[in-house]
């Protein structure tokens, strides 16, 4: 008869952010909740190995008992040996979004979405938009 397995108490994991300009984050974290390309994914202590893309989003973790946001770009999150690297394509903290500048990229992309004016890449647009949407969501405002 098989034992059963006794549930391992797991400190927290060691979290880093890095963009192509700077390593905005290095902390430990107990929890992490990113925007994959299937949709948001939870991290906990002891997850399995994995790698997947990220898409603009919020990236929300737990830090020292605190909740903390940060706005993603995309970029790609990597799982190994209680360590979560991101490596974002752009990244801002909560605390440093510019609500007013983000307020403005997301009104002009909108803007350019519907008016589609010729020469414009709607592709880009969208980016653009959605990357505006997740600083103000990171931000904390009702957008």
């Amino acid at each position: 008869m098989a034992e059963k397995e006794k549930a391992v108490a797991r400190g927290p994991f060691t979290m880093e952010v890095v963009t192509p300009e700077r390593v905005l984050l290095r902390t430990e974290a107990t929890s992490l909740v990113a925007p994959g390309v299937l949709g948001y994914l939870g991290i906990l202590p002891g997850h399995a190995p994995m790698v997947t893309l990220l898409v603009p989003g919020v990236v929300t973790y737990r830090e020292g008992g605190q909740e903390r946001r940060l706005a993603v770009g995309g970029g790609l999150l990597e799982v190994a040996d209680d360590r979560v690297v991101i490596l974002a394509d752009t990244a801002e903290k909560a605390e440093e979004i510019d609500v007013e500048r983000a307020r403005r990229a997301k009104e002009r992309a909108e803007r350019r979405l519907k008016e589609r004016p010729p020469g414009v890449d709607l592709v880009r647009a969208e980016a653009a938009r959605k990357r505006a949407v997740a600083r103000l969501k990171a931000a904390g405002t009702a957008e």
